[in-house]
Protein backbone atom coordinates (compact mmCIF):
# COMPACT_ATOMS: atom_id res chain seq x y z
CA UNK A 1 0.00 0.00 0.00
CA UNK A 2 1.24 3.52 -0.98
CA UNK A 3 1.59 5.96 1.77
CA UNK A 4 1.44 9.64 1.50
CA UNK A 5 5.26 10.37 1.59
CA UNK A 6 5.18 7.98 -1.92
CA UNK A 7 2.77 10.04 -3.26
CA UNK A 8 4.65 13.04 -2.39
CA UNK A 9 7.76 11.40 -2.67
CA UNK A 10 10.09 14.43 -1.26
CA UNK A 11 11.99 12.31 1.55
CA UNK A 12 15.45 13.63 1.50
CA UNK A 13 15.18 16.45 -0.73
CA UNK A 14 16.43 19.41 0.12
CA UNK A 15 14.29 22.92 0.57
CA UNK A 16 15.39 26.88 0.67
CA UNK A 17 12.73 28.62 2.54
CA UNK A 18 12.99 32.14 2.35
CA UNK A 19 11.52 34.21 5.03
CA UNK A 20 11.65 31.47 7.15
CA UNK A 21 11.56 32.57 10.42
CA UNK A 22 7.91 33.43 10.71
CA UNK A 23 4.41 33.18 9.34
CA UNK A 24 4.13 31.41 6.19
CA UNK A 25 7.82 30.82 5.67
CA UNK A 26 7.63 29.04 8.67
CA UNK A 27 4.77 27.15 8.63
CA UNK A 28 6.14 25.93 4.96
CA UNK A 29 9.24 24.71 6.57
CA UNK A 30 7.32 22.47 9.16
CA UNK A 31 5.54 21.58 7.01
CA UNK A 32 8.30 19.95 4.23
CA UNK A 33 9.82 18.76 7.18
CA UNK A 34 6.79 16.43 8.18
CA UNK A 35 7.38 15.13 4.87
CA UNK A 36 11.21 14.44 5.25
CA UNK A 37 12.47 17.49 3.21
CA UNK A 38 15.62 18.90 4.84
CA UNK A 39 14.80 22.60 5.15
CA UNK A 40 17.42 25.23 4.54
CA UNK A 41 15.74 28.39 6.71
CA UNK A 42 16.74 32.07 5.39
CA UNK A 43 15.74 34.90 6.96
CA UNK A 44 17.62 38.26 8.16
CA UNK A 45 16.14 37.52 12.04
CA UNK A 46 18.63 35.13 12.92
CA UNK A 47 17.01 34.70 16.36
CA UNK A 48 13.45 33.82 15.44
CA UNK A 49 15.54 31.57 12.48
CA UNK A 50 17.57 29.35 14.52
CA UNK A 51 15.05 28.82 16.94
CA UNK A 52 12.43 27.77 14.04
CA UNK A 53 15.68 25.00 12.52
CA UNK A 54 16.53 24.13 16.34
CA UNK A 55 12.42 23.45 16.62
CA UNK A 56 12.26 21.39 13.45
CA UNK A 57 15.47 19.51 14.52
CA UNK A 58 13.95 18.60 17.83
CA UNK A 59 10.61 17.23 16.43
CA UNK A 60 12.47 14.90 14.62
CA UNK A 61 13.23 16.80 10.81
CA UNK A 62 16.24 18.58 9.09
CA UNK A 63 17.24 21.52 9.31
CA UNK A 64 19.69 24.30 8.98
CA UNK A 65 19.08 28.12 9.06
CA UNK A 66 21.20 30.75 7.11
CA UNK A 67 21.01 34.39 7.45
CA UNK A 68 20.22 36.15 4.23
CA UNK A 69 19.23 39.41 2.59
CA UNK A 70 17.43 38.68 -0.38
CA UNK A 71 17.59 41.78 -1.47
CA UNK A 72 21.65 41.54 -1.08
CA UNK A 73 23.31 39.73 -4.55
CA UNK A 74 26.30 38.61 -2.51
CA UNK A 75 24.42 37.06 0.17
CA UNK A 76 22.12 35.03 -2.06
CA UNK A 77 25.17 34.41 -4.16
CA UNK A 78 27.02 32.87 -1.04
CA UNK A 79 24.51 31.46 0.43
CA UNK A 80 23.23 29.39 -2.49
CA UNK A 81 27.40 28.17 -2.60
CA UNK A 82 26.97 26.83 1.16
CA UNK A 83 23.99 24.90 0.52
CA UNK A 84 25.02 23.72 -2.84
CA UNK A 85 28.71 22.72 -1.30
CA UNK A 86 27.26 20.69 1.55
CA UNK A 87 24.68 19.02 -0.05
CA UNK A 88 25.22 18.67 -4.22
CA UNK A 89 21.89 19.80 -4.94
CA UNK A 90 18.48 21.98 -4.11
CA UNK A 91 15.41 20.47 -5.04
CA UNK A 92 12.73 23.41 -3.95
CA UNK A 93 13.14 26.79 -3.66
CA UNK A 94 9.93 28.79 -1.93
CA UNK A 95 10.42 32.27 -2.75
CA UNK A 96 8.46 33.59 -0.10
CA UNK A 97 10.41 37.03 1.98
CA UNK A 98 8.33 40.07 1.60
CA UNK A 99 6.98 43.50 3.17
CA UNK A 100 3.99 45.60 2.63
CA UNK A 101 3.48 49.59 3.38
CA UNK A 102 0.46 50.53 3.31
CA UNK A 103 0.28 53.93 1.47
CA UNK A 104 -0.69 55.76 -1.90
CA UNK A 105 2.07 56.61 -4.61
CA UNK A 106 1.83 60.22 -3.26
CA UNK A 107 2.32 58.86 0.70
CA UNK A 108 5.27 56.44 -0.35
CA UNK A 109 8.81 57.85 0.32
CA UNK A 110 10.97 56.36 -2.45
CA UNK A 111 13.06 54.00 0.05
CA UNK A 112 9.69 51.93 1.06
CA UNK A 113 8.88 51.55 -3.04
CA UNK A 114 12.45 50.38 -3.03
CA UNK A 115 12.13 48.09 0.12
CA UNK A 116 9.22 46.66 -0.89
CA UNK A 117 10.33 45.99 -4.68
CA UNK A 118 13.53 44.61 -3.29
CA UNK A 119 12.45 42.01 -0.80
CA UNK A 120 9.68 40.83 -2.84
CA UNK A 121 10.48 41.07 -6.20
CA UNK A 122 14.19 41.67 -6.78
CA UNK A 123 14.40 39.14 -3.59
CA UNK A 124 13.00 36.51 -5.94
CA UNK A 125 15.04 36.99 -8.74
CA UNK A 126 18.28 36.77 -6.62
CA UNK A 127 17.33 33.15 -5.65
CA UNK A 128 16.38 31.89 -8.66
CA UNK A 129 19.40 33.32 -10.58
CA UNK A 130 21.39 31.00 -8.04
CA UNK A 131 19.30 28.12 -7.37
CA UNK A 132 18.46 27.37 -10.89
CA UNK A 133 22.00 26.35 -12.11
CA UNK A 134 21.82 24.04 -8.89
CA UNK A 135 18.83 22.60 -9.52
CA UNK A 136 19.07 22.17 -13.50
CA UNK A 137 22.34 20.03 -12.41
CA UNK A 138 20.80 18.10 -10.01
CA UNK A 139 17.85 16.88 -12.85
CA UNK A 140 15.31 19.61 -12.13
CA UNK A 141 13.20 21.03 -9.72
CA UNK A 142 10.33 22.82 -7.90
CA UNK A 143 10.36 26.89 -7.82
CA UNK A 144 7.14 28.44 -5.71
CA UNK A 145 6.78 32.04 -5.68
CA UNK A 146 4.65 33.61 -3.04
CA UNK A 147 2.66 36.14 -4.88
CA UNK A 148 -0.80 37.71 -3.28
CA UNK A 149 -4.43 38.16 -4.36
CA UNK A 150 -3.44 41.62 -4.64
CA UNK A 151 -1.00 40.41 -7.42
CA UNK A 152 -3.78 39.48 -9.60
CA UNK A 153 -6.23 42.49 -8.40
CA UNK A 154 -5.74 46.15 -7.18
CA UNK A 155 -6.26 46.88 -3.09
CA UNK A 156 -6.51 50.36 -1.58
CA UNK A 157 -3.23 51.86 0.15
CA UNK A 158 -0.74 49.40 -0.73
CA UNK A 159 0.54 50.30 -4.04
CA UNK A 160 4.10 49.35 -4.00
CA UNK A 161 2.83 45.60 -2.39
CA UNK A 162 0.48 45.73 -5.26
CA UNK A 163 2.76 46.11 -7.66
CA UNK A 164 5.62 44.00 -6.50
CA UNK A 165 3.29 41.27 -6.53
CA UNK A 166 1.74 41.82 -9.98
CA UNK A 167 5.40 40.95 -10.96
CA UNK A 168 5.79 38.15 -9.02
CA UNK A 169 3.04 36.58 -10.72
CA UNK A 170 4.75 37.53 -14.41
CA UNK A 171 7.74 36.73 -13.30
CA UNK A 172 6.28 33.02 -12.43
CA UNK A 173 5.53 33.11 -15.98
CA UNK A 174 8.28 33.97 -17.60
CA UNK A 175 10.48 31.76 -15.52
CA UNK A 176 8.17 28.45 -16.32
CA UNK A 177 8.23 29.23 -19.83
CA UNK A 178 12.53 30.12 -20.08
CA UNK A 179 13.15 26.60 -17.52
CA UNK A 180 10.93 24.32 -18.38
CA UNK A 181 13.51 22.40 -20.97
CA UNK A 182 15.63 21.57 -17.57
CA UNK A 183 12.81 19.93 -15.72
CA UNK A 184 12.11 22.64 -13.60
CA UNK A 185 8.74 24.15 -13.01
CA UNK A 186 7.53 27.20 -12.03
CA UNK A 187 4.22 28.17 -10.21
CA UNK A 188 3.35 31.10 -7.65
CA UNK A 189 0.74 30.72 -4.56
CA UNK A 190 -1.42 33.24 -3.82
CA UNK A 191 -2.63 34.15 -0.32
CA UNK A 192 -5.38 35.87 0.80
CA UNK A 193 -5.61 37.41 4.29
CA UNK A 194 -3.48 35.18 6.29
CA UNK A 195 -3.27 35.31 9.88
CA UNK A 196 0.78 36.62 9.96
CA UNK A 197 2.94 38.70 11.58
CA UNK A 198 2.92 40.44 7.91
CA UNK A 199 -0.91 41.11 8.30
CA UNK A 200 -0.69 42.50 11.93
CA UNK A 201 1.83 44.94 11.47
CA UNK A 202 -0.70 46.46 8.41
CA UNK A 203 -3.23 46.83 11.21
CA UNK A 204 -0.26 49.28 12.96
CA UNK A 205 0.03 50.58 9.74
CA UNK A 206 -2.89 51.86 9.01
CA UNK A 207 -3.71 52.80 13.16
CA UNK A 208 -6.70 50.67 13.29
CA UNK A 209 -7.61 48.67 16.16
CA UNK A 210 -5.61 44.98 15.42
CA UNK A 211 -8.88 42.58 16.33
CA UNK A 212 -11.42 45.07 14.74
CA UNK A 213 -8.95 44.73 11.32
CA UNK A 214 -8.88 41.18 11.67
CA UNK A 215 -12.51 40.91 11.65
CA UNK A 216 -12.71 43.02 8.88
CA UNK A 217 -10.00 41.06 6.78
CA UNK A 218 -12.23 38.31 6.87
CA UNK A 219 -15.51 39.55 5.87
CA UNK A 220 -16.82 38.94 3.01
CA UNK A 221 -15.24 35.62 2.28
CA UNK A 222 -17.45 32.49 1.65
CA UNK A 223 -15.26 30.55 3.91
CA UNK A 224 -15.66 33.50 6.49
CA UNK A 225 -12.24 33.16 7.79
CA UNK A 226 -8.70 34.47 7.34
CA UNK A 227 -5.86 31.86 6.36
CA UNK A 228 -3.84 30.41 8.56
CA UNK A 229 -0.36 29.50 7.49
CA UNK A 230 -0.54 26.05 7.34
CA UNK A 231 -3.58 26.39 4.79
CA UNK A 232 -0.85 28.63 2.70
CA UNK A 233 1.90 26.30 3.85
CA UNK A 234 -0.44 22.97 2.35
CA UNK A 235 -1.02 24.73 -0.65
CA UNK A 236 2.97 24.81 -1.23
CA UNK A 237 3.44 21.35 -0.13
CA UNK A 238 1.59 20.37 -2.92
CA UNK A 239 3.45 22.21 -5.72
CA UNK A 240 6.70 21.23 -4.28
CA UNK A 241 5.69 17.84 -4.66
CA UNK A 242 5.51 15.15 -7.75
CA UNK A 243 1.49 15.60 -6.96
CA UNK A 244 2.47 18.33 -9.36
CA UNK A 245 4.27 17.25 -11.81
CA UNK A 246 2.72 18.33 -15.16
CA UNK A 247 1.88 21.61 -13.31
CA UNK A 248 4.11 24.58 -14.51
CA UNK A 249 3.33 28.31 -14.92
CA UNK A 250 0.32 28.46 -12.65
CA UNK A 251 -1.05 31.12 -9.93
CA UNK A 252 -2.64 29.19 -7.10
CA UNK A 253 -4.92 31.67 -5.40
CA UNK A 254 -5.64 30.46 -1.44
CA UNK A 255 -7.64 32.97 -0.25
CA UNK A 256 -11.13 31.03 1.13
CA UNK A 257 -12.90 32.43 -1.57
CA UNK A 258 -12.57 36.21 -1.63
CA UNK A 259 -11.39 37.03 -5.22
CA UNK A 260 -14.64 34.88 -6.12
Amino acid sequence: MQTDNDVFRLQRKVAVVTGAASGIGLATAERLAEFGVHIMLLDINETLGEKAAANIEAAGGKARFYRCNVSSQSDCERVVAQIAETFGRIDILFNNAGVIRRQTVVELEEQDWDLVMDVSLKGAYLLSKYVIPVMARGGGGSIINTGSGWGLKGGDKAAAYCAAKAGVVNLTRAMAIDHGKENIRVNCVSPGDTDTPLLRDEARQLQQEESSFLRASAAGRPLERLGSPRDIANAVLFLASDLSAWVTGSVLVVDGGGLA
